[in-house]
């Protein structure tokens, strides 16, 4: 299957560079019992609204040059605790298109390329330098995303560079999901099936077609 693949671009970046972000802060789970929740609105819920539902006003997606982010930098092991692929839906739909951070959780990190959220792994310096560049200028805490290159270029014009693999590169490059990136493969596996076939012939005596 075919989605939009992933371009090029510049955009805000917000900084919440705190350790052990986990699934239920980034999208807690009254937002997960109906399948018409506003998951943009649910984004650290409770971490964006109060009580009664008013905005945080110091939260970092509450403030005036942050509201309309797109990248986000987060600290070590972003993305821990249960598993829901809610979390990156509610990214996606606020309008997160990539996260940076040191290390990410095994289960967010797999979820966020499945669903063509971009997960790139930083360096604690790179992850420095970055939130130095929005704290000395929030209005201009613009990062350009170059995965094809794989970097990221600040107002200074130095380019950071980080990590992702390459077979999940090409597939948000493409635009493929997990299904057309295996299907990329088609004549490998027919092959491999034809080979083993005459090989264990007994695997496929089960009275069926495959």
């Amino acid at each position: 299957m075919k989605r939009e693949p992933f371009q090029n671009f510049s955009g805000i970046a917000a900084p919440l560079p705190l350790k052990n972000i986990n699934m239920d802060a980034i999208i807690p789970a009254p937002y997960l019992r109906t399948a018409d929740a506003d998951l943009a609105h649910g984004l650290f819920a409770l971490w964006r609204y109060d009580d009664q539902g008013h905005e945080i006003a110091d939260f970092i997606l509450n403030r005036p040059a942050f509201r309309n982010a797109t990248i986000l930098f987060g600290g070590e092991n972003f993305g821990c605790g249960s598993s829901r692929e809610a979390a990156a839906w509610a990214l996606k739909r606020f309008g997160i298109r990539a996260v940076f951070a040191p290390s990410f959780a095994d289960i967010f990190y797999e979820n966020a390329f499945r669903n063509g959220l971009l997960a790139g792994i930083i360096t604690h310096e790179t992850l420095a330098h970055a939130l130095a560049l929005i704290s000395d200028n929030p209005a201009k805490a613009s990062f350009a995303i170059d995965l094809s290159n794989i970097t990221l270029t600040g107002h200074d014009g130095q380019k950071l560079p980080f990590t992702v693999p390459d077979f999940r590169r090409e597939a948000l490059l493409r635009g493929d999901d997990d299904i057309a990136t295996t299907l990329r493969c088609a004549d490998n596996i027919d092959a491999f099936m034809a080979h083993d076939r005459l090989n264990r012939p007994w695997i496929y005596e089960t009275g069926m077609t495959p």
